[in-house]
């Protein structure tokens, strides 16, 4: 019999299991994969974007989208970025901050999973890999867990199963069969942080674009990011993308500012005095790529020289380079996605223990929940919390 069984080597479950060991509790990690922590060894294209420093209560309720986006304050305000760091730091990893407060390893991830396990072996916690989890089970002193190894009994059990992104790794649903088998609710899951397609007939005009990226200003609504977009074989990628696909919705527009900051029409008007002989997409292509810059002039409708446009046409030419309006059809689904929207519903947890209201002695952590960050460190600093915050009392 263990006090706590976890349900899952990522870094929720590692996080919790460290945290439940430290307490002086018996503590077992399964997980099916070979090796720990697959998720973080690919993350941050191999080098771990742990966290990101300018995560702060202020701003957690714009970061994180769920039903209830209040719901994660608790865990993110009790276990900040700067308690990971210290971490990081008494582990001697070196690190460096790449971008808006995201803080990569300088070496590989490898060395993030290092410090967790051995953590966890510190604190006297087990980890069997290579274990499959085939059923979970109430008891009438706590829990059994049918593994394909044989049933493991604990008074507690943390599910830190996470959710349906990246299949090719294991990923599944079983965290919400867990939830739904205990009666819990689930919020419809979708793949986020995850790259999007246009029709074949967008595709098209498109396509000759792939490999190249601009800085943009992308929307949806009300909410817009100032980040990098990359033109696909399929769609649409980079972190602007990646950024607006958790709000997006399908068949819905996008607003795309090409050149953010600047004013082309004016910018045109200015070099038609002395370059009017230009051939217009030639002029557009001193501020944006080449083959960009002649697919904005071709969906303005406008050609010919720079001289024989008047200001009309260079606003009409304008709106597309400050306003060109998309409409994805789909993305590439969870294949790619780098994390789960939706999962089980907060107002069927704690928001200190992250314990099941209706189920005592039975925890959900990490991507699992309905609770999901924005690019650049903050599922890891959600992962990390939350499982510090179940390990403080499972």
């Amino acid at each position: 019999m263990f006090d706590s069984i976890i349900l899952g080597a990522g870094a929720a479950g590692l996080m919790a299991a460290i945290e439940c060991g430290r307490r002086g509790r018996s503590v077992c990690v399964i997980d099916h994969a070979a090796s720990p922590g697959e998720k973080i060894r690919i993350s941050g294209g191999g080098r771990c974007n742990f966290t990101n420093r300018l995560l702060d209560r202020k701003n957690a309720r714009d970061r994180f989208l769920s039903e209830n986006p209040r719901f994660a304050l608790s865990a993110l305000s009790r276990y900040q970025p700067q308690d990971f760091i210290a971490r990081v730091d008494q582990a001697g990893i070196t690190w460096h901050e790449k971008h808006k407060g995201q803080l990569f390893c300088d070496g590989k991830a490898t060395q993030i999973i290092d410090m967790l396990t051995d953590d966890l072996r510190a604190a006297g916690g087990q980890l069997r890999l290579s274990t499959d989890i085939l059923g979970l089970d109430r008891t009438a002193d706590g829990f059994v867990v049918e593994t394909s190894q044989g049933d493991l009994h604990a008074r507690s059990v943390i599910v830190a199963t996470g959710g349906k992104s990246i299949p090719k790794m294991g990923a599944s649903g079983l965290g919400y069969t867990i939830a739904e088998q205990f009666g819990l609710r689930i919020v419809p899951t979708r793949p986020a942080l995850v790259p999007l397609t246009f029709a074949e007939q967008e595709l098209q005009k498109t396509k000759p674009l792939a490999g190249i990226s601009a800085q943009v200003i992308l929307s949806h609504g009300k909410t817009h990011f100032d980040e990098a977009l990359l033109f696909t074989h399929r769609g649409l990628s980079g972190p602007a993308v990646l950024q607006i696909s958790s709000y997006w919705r399908d068949g819905e527009p996008l607003c795309v500012d090409l050149l953010p900051g600047g004013d082309i029409a004016a910018a045109l008007a200015a070099l038609r005095q002395e370059s009017g002989r230009m051939a217009i997409h030639n002029a557009l292509a001193r501020w944006l790529p080449e083959k960009l810059a002649a697919l904005a002039v071709a969906e303005s409708g406008v050609s010919g020289r720079l001289a024989d446009q008047n200001n009309a046409a260079l606003q009409k030419l304008a709106g597309v380079v400050h306003g060109w309006q998309i409409r994805p059809v789909g993305s590439e689904g969870y294949r790619t996605a780098e994390v789960t929207l939706g999962g089980v519903a907060t107002d069927e947890l704690d928001a200190k223990t992250l314990q099941a209201k209706s189920v005592p002695g039975l925890y959900f952590i990490g991507e699992v929940v309905d609770v999901t960050g924005w690019l650049g460190g903050y599922n890891f600093q959600w992962a990390w919390a939350s499982g510090w915050a179940a390990g403080q009392v499972a």
